[in-house]
């Protein structure tokens, strides 16, 4: 069986997010493996400037890094990656676990990914081009992989 793992930078703390997050594991539970790990956000301070984001950066993507799984087919959520439909990341999941047993998606944190991390992965995907808090992002991605599994599967979902 196919594991997905999701690594993210930030606790969920609201309720009704951990029920969303919760429903979809649940649901992904039939067709593959699935774990996340939540790994703890710097503290950004009220005045920022490009060397602080950047040393931010560096220490939350060292620790993802640090977190990922070997021969993990690596997927980074990145404002600049390709944006897909959900049968076409349907068709990509399908792919890669040809290739390989797992796929690690990467949620950054609230100042997004560095170069280290964007250029060890072996893609980058967007889902929008608008900014989502990294909770709801986490939430379309478990949405987003169930429907995926539900398309591979020839099984009906609403469109």
């Amino acid at each position: 069986m196919l594991s997905i793992n999701i690594i993210c930078i930030g606790k969920i703390k609201e309720k009704f997010f951990k029920e969303a997050i919760n429903e979809y594991s649940k649901r992904l539970s039939k067709y593959c493996k699935l774990n996340i790990l939540e790994l703890p956000d710097e503290k950004i301070p009220e005045k920022i400037n490009l060397s602080i984001e950047n040393e931010i950066k560096v220490k939350e993507c060292n620790n993802i890094i640090n977190h990922i799984k070997k021969d993990s087919y690596v997927i980074c959520l990145d404002l600049q990656g390709k944006e897909l439909t959900s049968e076409e990341l349907s068709k990509n999941i399908e792919n890669i676990s040809m290739q390989s047993s797992q796929i690690t998606f990467i949620i950054g944190g609230s100042l997004g990914l560095n170069k280290k991390l964007l250029d060890i992965s072996n893609q980058k995907i967007c889902f929008s081009k608008m900014t989502f808090p990294h909770q709801l992002i986490r939430i379309f991605l478990l949405e987003q992989l169930f429907r995926a599994f539900k398309i591979s599967n020839g099984e009906t979902y609403h469109k």
